[in-house]
């Protein structure tokens, strides 16, 4: 990553073009439905490798064990550890 500095020293670092991905998470508790912001070029998997502790889910709903909406936002932060399962929502079906 490249980093400018101005006559003033503020600093610029390059832009991080992040596609939004529509996901179906499984958490130890409940499903979430949202978009996770993927960088252009990169696999679903890949963002997943990062080593952070959360993952950012932007314009979430949760849902309980009933398929029940229990809370929806703009934005959710899922910690690593409690992710069940993770599948690009166009991939996912409810089963029959």
């Amino acid at each position: 990553m490249t980093i400018e500095y101005d006559e003033k020293g503020k600093f610029y670092t390059e832009v991080v073009t992040k596609v939004p991905t529509a996901v179906v998470i499984q958490t130890t508790t409940h499903l979430v439905r949202g978009l996770v912001h993927v960088r252009q070029g990169e696999r679903l998997k890949d963002e997943l490798e990062v080593e952070e502790r959360f993952i950012a889910v932007t314009n979430f709903t949760i849902h309980d064990t009933n398929d029940k909406v229990t809370l929806s936002g703009a934005f959710l932060a899922i910690l690593r550890a409690h992710i069940v399962w993770i599948t690009p929502a166009d991939e996912a079906s409810h089963g029959g």
